[in-house]
């Protein structure tokens, strides 16, 4: 991931300045990671370390974005809103 890239992403999503440990911040930055793999696995359909990593990086963002809901569910459905994904219910 690009610096400039991430920059912008923690300061679009954080709570305060420096800030890059919140929830939303982590759960914004494996959104774009994971729209970056998946973009490479359709051209590398073989690259099966990569497909194990994405999977482990969706796990995370899911137990984020519980934890998250479980938290502040406010928090949580303007993330979701903010980064378009399908959560279910």
């Amino acid at each position: 991931m690009e610096k400039k890239a991430k920059e912008k992403i923690v300061g679009d999503f954080a709570r305060q300045a420096n800030d890059t440990g919140s929830p939303e911040v982590q759960i914004a930055l494996l959104t774009h990671r994971i729209k970056e793999i998946t973009k490479h696995l359709g051209s590398n359909k073989k690259d099966n370390s990569s497909r194990r990593g994405l999977i482990a990086m969706v796990n995370r963002r899911r137990r984020l974005l519980a934890y998250l809901r479980k938290e502040d569910f406010a928090a949580h459905n303007d993330v979701v809103e903010r980064l378009k994904l399908r959560v279910a219910r």
